[in-house]
């Protein structure tokens, strides 16, 4: 694809949005690895790059304090990967971070994290988004649909990954292993600046899921592409002010989708 710049009014919410509450602040947490596939050709390493964005606007980024859990779970077992994860000091003072892995053998594997809560004070929120990722390595394609257990989760009915451009990817909204019925997801694309918006409602789309949870959307183009299911906590967090506040909690899955050779 031609690599385009945002047009100009898209480029002026972006920078805006610190101080307006525009749709277009959909919040992200990225996981990221070099490779979904693992092959004879790419070898048993890879690493992974952890942010917290918006993807389709190309930012800004949120600075990302140390995650609570980063692991793997393999064919092995459950690996706690935390003490991987090196610090990368971004250009716009924020965090992100980064980690190599090298996998033992072959099998899906499913990397999540939890990153630290973030206040986010245009919203009033604390923000927790539990997010993985699954990498098939050496052809297995065994384990891709096993759940982690988390508090929200979004279980894969589709294989998450060997998609083409233009695949549909379909999924469960899980709150504590249960379907949430009609939740709404959010999904973007991790925008490589080819692709310009041409209006706010491009930058997110939003599906709704049915009422036994389950959801679809179709990838347009190459790239990864995030769905992010958000779910009111059932507790309040502390706010940096100390004060009570409300949580947003995040079931993410990201999936990548390749055009043909």
């Amino acid at each position: 694809m031609e690599r385009r710049s945002f047009p100009l009014p898209i480029r002026l919410l972006v920078a805006l949005s610190p101080l307006f509450p525009f749709p277009l602040q959909a919040h992200f947490q990225t996981l990221i690895p070099s490779h979904e596939i693992l092959d004879v050709a790419t070898g048993p390493e890879l690493s992974l790059e952890l942010e917290f964005t918006h993807p389709m606007a190309g930012g800004p980024r949120m600075d990302m304090a140390p995650p609570v859990r980063f692991e793997v779970l393999g064919p092995q077992g459950r690996e706690d990967l935390g003490d991987r994860l090196e610090v990368v000091e971004h250009p716009d003072g924020m965090r992100g971070y980064r980690a190599d892995y090298r996998v033992k053998g072959p099998g899906d594997h499913l990397f999540m994290v939890e990153p630290a809560p973030y206040w986010e004070p245009a919203e009033g929120v604390m923000i927790v988004h539990y997010t993985k990722v699954v990498v098939d390595a050496f052809d297995a394609q065994d384990g891709w649909d096993r759940l982690l257990g988390l508090p929200v989760e979004i279980e894969p009915l589709t294989r998450p990954y060997g998609f083409w451009a233009g695949n549909l990817f379909q999924g469960v909204v899980r709150r504590d292993g249960e379907p949430v019925p009609f939740a709404e997801v959010e999904v973007e694309w991790r925008n490589d600046g080819s692709v310009e918006a041409p209006a706010p409602a491009f930058l997110t789309q939003v599906v709704r899921a049915d009422g036994d949870g389950v959801f679809s959307y179709a990838m347009p183009f190459p790239g990864w592409w995030g769905f992010a299911a958000l779910l009111p906590g059932e507790q309040p967090m502390t706010n940096p002010e100390g004060e009570a506040v409300p949580v947003e909690l995040g079931a993410l899955i990201w999936v990548r989708a390749r055009a043909p050779e």
